[in-house]
């Protein structure tokens, strides 16, 4: 197993004001709070897991620490990847002491929103969706869904 390479992600933010790392799985825009990020990675190599659940793409190493990779696509009942996608990129979280890096399709900026303009989850958002979402930011190109990485973690696929 390869090491992958990773880009250390660090910022703080006033009270008032949202730091969020964003990326897109298809066309849709998504963001974690910048202080749940450990860092951002261009995958080199996963190793599969064997009989693994269909959302977990396999295992990294990240600077000796073996790192479970789950498929974002895959835990958001979204279409898998295609082979012409492009370079994997990773967004390594921690979540009850252990490291996840969640797969995804590009990896954007970090960005500051202002808290009081984040808007409630829509009605009409897939309630799966809604179960991991704190909420939608507008931006001038599209909706940032802020994703709570404890709840999406937390989802147990078929």
């Amino acid at each position: 197993m390869q090491t992958a390479t990773s880009l250390k992600v660090r910022a703080s933010s006033p009270t008032d004001f949202l730091s969020l790392v964003t990326f897109t799985v298809t066309d849709q825009t998504f963001g974690i709070p910048v202080t749940e990020v450990q860092d951002v990675l261009l995958l080199q190599a996963i190793a599969n897991v064997p009989l693994g659940p269909k959302d977990v793409r396999g295992l990294i190493n990240l600077r000796g620490r073996i790192v479970t990779v789950i498929d974002v696509r895959a835990r958001l009942g979204l279409p898998p990847r295609t082979a012409a996608g492009g370079r994997a990129m990773g967004v390594t979280v921690e979540s009850e002491g252990e490291f996840y890096t969640l797969l995804v399709d590009a990896v954007g900026d970090v960005v500051q929103h202002d808290c009081a303009r984040r808007e409630a989850n829509p009605a009409t958002l897939d309630p799966l969706w809604r179960d991991i979402a704190d909420g939608i930011f507008t931006t001038e190109d599209t909706l940032l869904v802020v994703l709570n990485v404890t709840r999406l973690l937390a989802i147990r696929t078929r």
